[in-house]
């Protein structure tokens, strides 16, 4: 059983995150329409990021080869936007298994990373991840980017003052986000930072 108070699972956390001056992008709730511009981006910038997707938006039209070919990686966000802590276990498994399964049979790959949805997770939760081998994946500095759709200049805003060494950045497939995401990564090498992909 996880005991959430002893906070055992985030062993599984901080192995992941980068070290020394680095940060990794991470992009929540697709894949989407604007899936291909983000990764014309990320391609012309240089930089792998962790796509965590919701298996009901994932068809054989979306183009997850390309994600794979560019070098990014593709995690489970469950099979919708559920808070899964309103679930009872058994449903937060269907939502957990199914979505891997899914993901996995589309795209040949094995899934390791999983984010749930809104961040929320209980005990039950971490029991399924266990279970299903799959790495939690949290992060420590959100962009609010849904909150800025008329003031996308403000997303770039909430994460470059608060970086930090070893920051999981979150950011959505939103267009607010593709029109600042160029001036994003350059200020962030700015900064000094360089971007690292977990294996």
């Amino acid at each position: 059983m996880y005991d959430l108070g002893d906070k055992r699972w985030l062993i599984n956390l901080n192995q992941i995150k980068p070290s020394g001056k680095k940060v990794m992008l991470t992009f929540d709730d697709g894949p989407g329409k604007h899936l291909p511009l983000i990764l014309d981006i990320l391609k012309e910038k240089q930089v792998k990021a962790l796509f965590f997707w919701q298996s009901r938006l994932l068809y054989n039209g979306r183009p997850w080869k390309r994600v794979l070919k560019d070098g990014h990686l593709i995690g489970s966000h469950a099979s919708n936007h559920t808070n899964l802590t309103s679930l009872t276990k058994e449903l937060q498994y269907r939502h957990i298994q199914g979505s891997v399964e899914k993901i996995e049979t589309i795209t040949g790959g094995q899934v390791k990373y999983f984010r749930p949805p809104f961040g929320q997770y209980n005990e039950d939760t971490m029991e399924i991840l266990h279970d299903l081998n799959l790495t939690p994946v949290m992060w420590d500095l959100t962009s609010y980017d849904w909150n800025h759709q008329e003031n996308p200049t403000c997303i770039k805003t909430n994460i470059i003052s608060h970086l930090q060494e070893g920051s999981i950045i979150l950011l959505h497939e939103l267009k607010q986000t593709t029109m600042i995401l160029p001036e994003l990564i350059d200020e962030i090498r700015n900064q000094g930072y360089e971007f690292e992909l977990i294996s």
